[in-house]
Protein backbone atom coordinates (compact mmCIF):
# COMPACT_ATOMS: atom_id res chain seq x y z
CA UNK A 1 0.00 0.00 0.00
CA UNK A 2 1.17 3.46 -1.02
CA UNK A 3 2.28 6.02 2.18
CA UNK A 4 -0.03 8.97 1.81
CA UNK A 5 1.98 11.94 1.24
CA UNK A 6 2.60 14.30 4.30
CA UNK A 7 2.89 17.57 1.82
CA UNK A 8 1.75 20.68 3.18
CA UNK A 9 -1.58 21.76 1.88
CA UNK A 10 -1.29 23.16 -1.48
CA UNK A 11 -2.32 27.16 -1.49
CA UNK A 12 -4.04 28.48 -5.47
CA UNK A 13 -1.48 29.84 -6.28
CA UNK A 14 0.39 30.66 -10.07
CA UNK A 15 3.93 30.54 -8.50
CA UNK A 16 3.31 26.97 -6.97
CA UNK A 17 4.90 23.89 -9.22
CA UNK A 18 3.53 20.95 -7.24
CA UNK A 19 0.35 22.48 -7.39
CA UNK A 20 -1.38 20.87 -10.69
CA UNK A 21 -4.88 21.59 -9.42
CA UNK A 22 -4.07 25.25 -9.69
CA UNK A 23 -2.19 24.42 -13.23
CA UNK A 24 -4.87 23.20 -14.71
CA UNK A 25 -7.38 25.54 -13.43
CA UNK A 26 -5.38 28.00 -15.33
CA UNK A 27 -5.04 26.30 -18.76
CA UNK A 28 -8.81 25.52 -18.81
CA UNK A 29 -9.52 29.19 -17.54
CA UNK A 30 -7.32 30.43 -20.55
CA UNK A 31 -8.70 28.50 -23.11
CA UNK A 32 -12.24 29.52 -22.12
CA UNK A 33 -11.45 32.86 -22.32
CA UNK A 34 -9.75 32.44 -25.59
CA UNK A 35 -13.23 30.83 -26.79
CA UNK A 36 -15.12 33.42 -25.25
CA UNK A 37 -13.05 35.80 -27.40
CA UNK A 38 -13.26 33.93 -30.49
CA UNK A 39 -17.22 33.74 -30.17
CA UNK A 40 -17.67 37.49 -29.68
CA UNK A 41 -14.94 38.27 -32.54
CA UNK A 42 -17.59 36.37 -34.61
CA UNK A 43 -20.72 37.83 -33.27
CA UNK A 44 -19.60 41.36 -34.16
CA UNK A 45 -18.23 40.33 -37.37
CA UNK A 46 -21.14 38.27 -39.03
CA UNK A 47 -24.47 39.32 -36.82
CA UNK A 48 -26.90 36.39 -36.02
CA UNK A 49 -25.69 34.04 -37.86
CA UNK A 50 -22.27 34.34 -36.06
CA UNK A 51 -22.95 31.72 -33.35
CA UNK A 52 -23.96 29.43 -36.00
CA UNK A 53 -20.57 29.90 -37.38
CA UNK A 54 -18.75 30.12 -34.36
CA UNK A 55 -19.37 26.61 -33.44
CA UNK A 56 -19.09 25.21 -36.93
CA UNK A 57 -15.85 26.52 -37.32
CA UNK A 58 -14.01 26.06 -34.22
CA UNK A 59 -16.25 24.25 -31.25
CA UNK A 60 -16.98 21.27 -33.98
CA UNK A 61 -13.21 20.55 -34.01
CA UNK A 62 -12.76 20.79 -29.89
CA UNK A 63 -16.41 19.05 -28.32
CA UNK A 64 -16.74 15.74 -28.57
CA UNK A 65 -19.21 14.31 -30.87
CA UNK A 66 -21.50 11.11 -30.09
CA UNK A 67 -21.35 9.43 -33.71
CA UNK A 68 -18.66 7.25 -33.97
CA UNK A 69 -17.92 8.23 -37.75
CA UNK A 70 -17.60 11.96 -36.64
CA UNK A 71 -15.23 11.07 -33.87
CA UNK A 72 -13.04 8.91 -36.01
CA UNK A 73 -12.61 12.03 -38.08
CA UNK A 74 -11.85 14.07 -34.87
CA UNK A 75 -10.11 11.64 -32.68
CA UNK A 76 -8.61 14.49 -30.74
CA UNK A 77 -11.69 15.84 -29.61
CA UNK A 78 -11.97 12.75 -26.97
CA UNK A 79 -8.86 14.97 -25.43
CA UNK A 80 -9.49 18.67 -26.37
CA UNK A 81 -13.30 18.40 -24.94
CA UNK A 82 -12.09 17.96 -21.73
CA UNK A 83 -10.94 21.16 -21.71
CA UNK A 84 -13.33 23.05 -23.59
CA UNK A 85 -16.13 25.68 -22.05
CA UNK A 86 -17.99 28.29 -23.50
CA UNK A 87 -20.57 28.97 -21.10
CA UNK A 88 -19.75 31.47 -18.22
CA UNK A 89 -21.73 29.04 -15.88
CA UNK A 90 -20.55 25.91 -16.77
CA UNK A 91 -17.21 27.04 -16.53
CA UNK A 92 -17.18 28.42 -13.26
CA UNK A 93 -18.87 25.58 -11.40
CA UNK A 94 -16.81 23.24 -13.19
CA UNK A 95 -13.80 25.10 -11.94
CA UNK A 96 -14.87 25.29 -8.48
CA UNK A 97 -15.05 21.75 -7.89
CA UNK A 98 -12.50 21.03 -9.84
CA UNK A 99 -10.45 23.28 -7.12
CA UNK A 100 -12.40 21.51 -4.51
CA UNK A 101 -11.70 17.88 -5.35
CA UNK A 102 -8.53 18.19 -6.95
CA UNK A 103 -7.09 19.78 -3.52
CA UNK A 104 -8.00 16.92 -1.58
CA UNK A 105 -7.10 14.64 -3.43
CA UNK A 106 -3.16 16.36 -4.34
CA UNK A 107 -3.86 16.46 -0.17
CA UNK A 108 -4.36 12.85 -0.33
CA UNK A 109 -2.30 11.05 -2.55
CA UNK A 110 -0.26 13.55 -4.10
CA UNK A 111 -0.21 15.95 -6.62
CA UNK A 112 1.47 12.91 -9.42
CA UNK A 113 -1.95 11.81 -9.27
CA UNK A 114 -3.98 14.89 -10.40
CA UNK A 115 -3.23 14.89 -14.48
CA UNK A 116 -3.42 11.52 -15.25
CA UNK A 117 -6.71 10.90 -12.91
CA UNK A 118 -8.11 13.96 -14.89
CA UNK A 119 -7.07 12.43 -18.14
CA UNK A 120 -7.77 9.07 -17.39
CA UNK A 121 -11.54 9.72 -15.73
CA UNK A 122 -12.13 12.38 -18.31
CA UNK A 123 -11.60 10.03 -21.52
CA UNK A 124 -13.69 7.10 -19.88
CA UNK A 125 -15.99 9.56 -18.92
CA UNK A 126 -16.12 10.28 -22.31
CA UNK A 127 -16.31 6.61 -24.00
CA UNK A 128 -19.48 6.01 -21.81
CA UNK A 129 -20.95 8.71 -23.16
CA UNK A 130 -20.65 7.66 -26.52
CA UNK A 131 -22.02 4.25 -25.62
CA UNK A 132 -24.80 5.95 -23.98
CA UNK A 133 -25.64 7.80 -26.93
CA UNK A 134 -25.26 4.79 -28.62
CA UNK A 135 -27.11 2.17 -27.29
CA UNK A 136 -30.41 3.95 -24.79
CA UNK A 137 -32.90 3.44 -27.00
CA UNK A 138 -34.50 6.74 -28.73
CA UNK A 139 -31.79 8.61 -27.49
CA UNK A 140 -29.48 8.79 -31.25
CA UNK A 141 -32.54 10.24 -32.95
CA UNK A 142 -33.96 12.57 -30.12
CA UNK A 143 -30.03 13.46 -30.38
CA UNK A 144 -28.45 13.18 -33.67
CA UNK A 145 -25.99 15.56 -33.38
CA UNK A 146 -25.34 15.01 -29.74
CA UNK A 147 -21.70 16.37 -29.07
CA UNK A 148 -20.58 16.99 -25.28
CA UNK A 149 -17.05 19.23 -23.82
CA UNK A 150 -16.13 20.08 -20.24
CA UNK A 151 -14.22 18.74 -17.56
CA UNK A 152 -16.90 17.40 -15.51
CA UNK A 153 -16.28 13.59 -15.82
CA UNK A 154 -12.81 14.14 -14.87
CA UNK A 155 -13.77 16.41 -11.99
CA UNK A 156 -16.26 12.95 -10.46
CA UNK A 157 -13.40 11.12 -11.24
CA UNK A 158 -11.60 12.97 -8.34
CA UNK A 159 -13.90 13.14 -6.24
CA UNK A 160 -15.04 8.94 -6.63
CA UNK A 161 -11.42 8.32 -5.96
CA UNK A 162 -10.63 10.99 -3.01
CA UNK A 163 -13.64 9.63 -1.14
CA UNK A 164 -12.26 5.68 -2.18
CA UNK A 165 -9.63 6.61 -0.40
CA UNK A 166 -10.40 8.60 2.51
CA UNK A 167 -13.62 9.03 3.11
CA UNK A 168 -14.03 10.98 6.09
CA UNK A 169 -11.12 13.63 5.61
CA UNK A 170 -12.41 17.07 6.80
CA UNK A 171 -12.51 20.04 5.91
CA UNK A 172 -13.19 23.65 7.87
CA UNK A 173 -12.45 21.45 11.56
CA UNK A 174 -13.47 24.33 13.50
CA UNK A 175 -16.93 24.12 11.79
CA UNK A 176 -18.17 21.63 14.44
CA UNK A 177 -15.80 19.06 13.80
CA UNK A 178 -15.44 19.77 9.97
CA UNK A 179 -17.45 18.29 6.83
CA UNK A 180 -16.53 15.04 5.66
CA UNK A 181 -15.32 14.02 2.14
CA UNK A 182 -18.21 11.85 1.80
CA UNK A 183 -21.01 14.14 2.66
CA UNK A 184 -19.61 16.82 -0.14
CA UNK A 185 -19.16 14.00 -2.39
CA UNK A 186 -22.87 13.52 -2.16
CA UNK A 187 -23.66 17.13 -2.72
CA UNK A 188 -21.97 17.39 -5.93
CA UNK A 189 -23.52 14.30 -7.53
CA UNK A 190 -26.89 15.52 -6.58
CA UNK A 191 -26.12 18.47 -7.75
CA UNK A 192 -25.02 17.30 -11.06
CA UNK A 193 -27.99 14.44 -11.14
CA UNK A 194 -30.22 17.52 -10.53
CA UNK A 195 -28.56 19.63 -13.63
CA UNK A 196 -28.74 16.69 -16.07
CA UNK A 197 -32.70 16.34 -15.70
CA UNK A 198 -33.18 19.45 -16.84
CA UNK A 199 -31.52 18.97 -20.38
CA UNK A 200 -32.12 16.70 -23.35
CA UNK A 201 -29.27 14.87 -23.25
CA UNK A 202 -29.72 14.30 -19.04
CA UNK A 203 -29.50 11.00 -19.41
CA UNK A 204 -26.39 10.61 -21.89
CA UNK A 205 -24.34 13.10 -19.05
CA UNK A 206 -25.55 10.92 -16.44
CA UNK A 207 -23.85 7.72 -17.87
CA UNK A 208 -21.03 10.27 -18.84
CA UNK A 209 -20.27 11.08 -15.28
CA UNK A 210 -21.10 7.45 -13.60
CA UNK A 211 -18.28 6.57 -16.13
CA UNK A 212 -15.93 9.19 -14.82
CA UNK A 213 -16.62 7.70 -11.85
CA UNK A 214 -15.87 4.33 -12.02
CA UNK A 215 -12.46 5.22 -13.66
CA UNK A 216 -11.80 7.10 -10.55
CA UNK A 217 -12.65 4.49 -8.03
CA UNK A 218 -11.00 1.76 -10.34
CA UNK A 219 -7.47 4.10 -10.46
CA UNK A 220 -7.07 5.21 -6.94
CA UNK A 221 -8.37 1.50 -5.83
CA UNK A 222 -5.17 0.28 -8.08
CA UNK A 223 -2.95 2.85 -6.57
CA UNK A 224 -3.98 2.11 -2.63
CA UNK A 225 -2.79 -1.29 -3.89
CA UNK A 226 0.55 -0.06 -5.25
CA UNK A 227 0.02 0.16 -8.36
CA UNK A 228 0.08 3.78 -10.04
CA UNK A 229 -1.86 3.65 -13.06
CA UNK A 230 0.08 7.45 -13.83
CA UNK A 231 3.22 6.66 -12.88
CA UNK A 232 4.30 5.87 -17.05
CA UNK A 233 2.46 8.99 -18.09
CA UNK A 234 4.17 11.04 -15.56
CA UNK A 235 7.54 9.76 -16.26
CA UNK A 236 7.21 10.23 -20.17
CA UNK A 237 5.96 13.64 -19.29
CA UNK A 238 8.86 14.61 -17.26
CA UNK A 239 11.29 13.35 -19.89
CA UNK A 240 9.86 15.64 -22.06
CA UNK A 241 9.57 18.89 -19.89
CA UNK A 242 13.03 17.92 -19.33
CA UNK A 243 14.93 16.97 -22.22
CA UNK A 244 16.91 20.56 -22.37
CA UNK A 245 17.84 20.29 -18.89
CA UNK A 246 21.07 19.30 -17.33
CA UNK A 247 22.27 15.47 -17.20
CA UNK A 248 21.75 15.72 -13.20
CA UNK A 249 18.13 17.55 -13.34
CA UNK A 250 16.84 14.76 -15.79
CA UNK A 251 16.51 11.73 -13.36
CA UNK A 252 13.08 11.74 -12.40
CA UNK A 253 12.57 11.12 -8.59
CA UNK A 254 9.23 9.67 -8.86
CA UNK A 255 10.22 7.16 -11.32
CA UNK A 256 10.79 3.76 -9.23
CA UNK A 257 14.04 2.49 -11.68
CA UNK A 258 15.40 6.38 -11.41
CA UNK A 259 15.17 6.33 -7.42
CA UNK A 260 16.48 2.23 -7.05
CA UNK A 261 19.38 3.28 -9.32
CA UNK A 262 20.24 6.43 -6.65
CA UNK A 263 19.72 4.30 -3.34
CA UNK A 264 21.96 1.49 -5.02
CA UNK A 265 24.69 4.20 -5.97
CA UNK A 266 24.41 5.90 -2.15
CA UNK A 267 24.76 2.78 -0.77
CA UNK A 268 27.49 1.44 -1.95
CA UNK A 269 29.61 4.30 -0.92
CA UNK A 270 31.60 4.28 2.02
CA UNK A 271 30.88 5.86 5.35
CA UNK A 272 31.49 9.88 4.40
CA UNK A 273 29.61 13.29 4.34
CA UNK A 274 28.04 13.63 0.92
CA UNK A 275 28.04 17.08 -0.37
CA UNK A 276 26.31 19.14 2.22
CA UNK A 277 24.48 16.28 2.74
CA UNK A 278 25.22 14.45 6.03
CA UNK A 279 25.23 10.27 6.10
CA UNK A 280 22.99 10.04 9.10
CA UNK A 281 20.32 12.33 7.34
CA UNK A 282 21.20 10.56 3.85
CA UNK A 283 19.97 7.05 6.03
CA UNK A 284 17.10 8.68 7.40
CA UNK A 285 15.65 8.99 3.89
CA UNK A 286 17.19 5.78 2.55
CA UNK A 287 15.25 4.31 5.84
CA UNK A 288 12.16 5.89 4.96
CA UNK A 289 12.13 4.66 1.51
CA UNK A 290 12.42 1.20 2.49
CA UNK A 291 9.50 1.70 4.86
CA UNK A 292 6.97 3.54 3.49
CA UNK A 293 8.36 3.89 -0.19
CA UNK A 294 9.36 6.75 -2.78
CA UNK A 295 5.93 8.80 -2.36
CA UNK A 296 6.21 9.03 1.26
CA UNK A 297 9.45 11.65 0.58
CA UNK A 298 8.65 15.10 1.34
CA UNK A 299 9.85 18.00 -1.67
CA UNK A 300 13.13 19.03 0.63
CA UNK A 301 13.88 14.79 1.05
CA UNK A 302 13.74 14.54 -2.94
CA UNK A 303 15.84 17.03 -3.59
CA UNK A 304 18.45 15.87 -0.49
CA UNK A 305 18.36 12.51 -2.11
CA UNK A 306 18.94 13.94 -5.87
CA UNK A 307 21.52 16.24 -4.19
CA UNK A 308 23.22 13.47 -2.82
CA UNK A 309 23.16 11.05 -5.97
CA UNK A 310 24.66 13.60 -8.03
CA UNK A 311 28.26 13.29 -6.10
Amino acid sequence: MHALEKEKMPRLSLGEERNMVTQLVVVNLTIFIFLLFAKVIYTMEVGKEGDALFYKNIMNWLRMPADPTQLLARPWTLLTSLFSHIEVWQVFTNMVWLWCFGTFLQHIAGHQRILPMYLFGGLVGNLFYILGIQAIPGLHTLLPNAATMGSSPSIMAMAAGATLISPRYRIFPLLAGGIPLWIITIVYTGLSIGTSVSTPGGIAYLVQLTGGAIAGLLFMYSWRKGHDWGAGFNHLLFKLTHVFHPAAQQIDPNHPKSAAKIVARLESQPYRKIGQVPEQRLNEILDKINEMGLDSLSPEERETLLRAGDN
